[in-house]
């Protein structure tokens, strides 16, 4: 099983995609140029991990945007399932659907894992902050999901 990708590394060019949101509208990194983006990537909408992550996201979300950040959450989830997730959970921010894993793939935020006994491949939870220059700013693989934001935070001084 060797259906990994590549994680990116501080001061590349970060990946331009558009993908869909929970409206099914496009959203494309582009849009945010001038502007610093955390990109986060996460497994499965209503997961345990995956909505305790999001929630801190939301909760987080004013402190982080006076700093200048925006934050955009992706999954191979299609956008009904993330517009649910976001309801559920009022999530103040976009998710967006990536249902072949492109982006994911790009970003380094796709391989191997674990679960109990069983090994598969999916979307690694990761976080990659890109700059107002569309550059990799920050890049962070395998992250836990609780207490990730506050770390987050302090990594970026907000």
């Amino acid at each position: 099983m060797t259906d990994s990708s590549t994680p990116l590394t501080v001061g590349q060019s970060a990946p331009d995609f558009t993908l869909r949101d929970a409206q099914s509208n496009p959203v494309s990194l582009s849009d945010y140029s001038g502007k610093n983006v955390i990109v986060y990537f996460y497994p499965k909408a209503a997961t345990p991990g995956c909505t305790t992550e999001a929630c801190d996201f939301r909760d987080n979300l004013n402190s982080l945007q006076s700093a200048g950040y925006s934050v955009l959450g992706i999954s191979p989830d299609d956008p009904a399932e993330i517009s649910q997730f976001a309801a559920d959970e009022s999530l103040n921010f976009p998710l967006l659907s990536d249902p072949d894993n492109q982006v994911a793939k790009a970003y380094g935020s796709f391989g191997e894992k674990s679960f109990g006994e069983k090994t598969f491949v999916g979307t690694l939870r990761s976080t990659v902050v890109v700059s107002p220059e569309q550059k990799i700013a920050h890049a962070e693989y395998s992250v836990d999901a609780s207490g990730h934001v506050s770390r987050l935070r302090a990594e970026l001084g907000v």
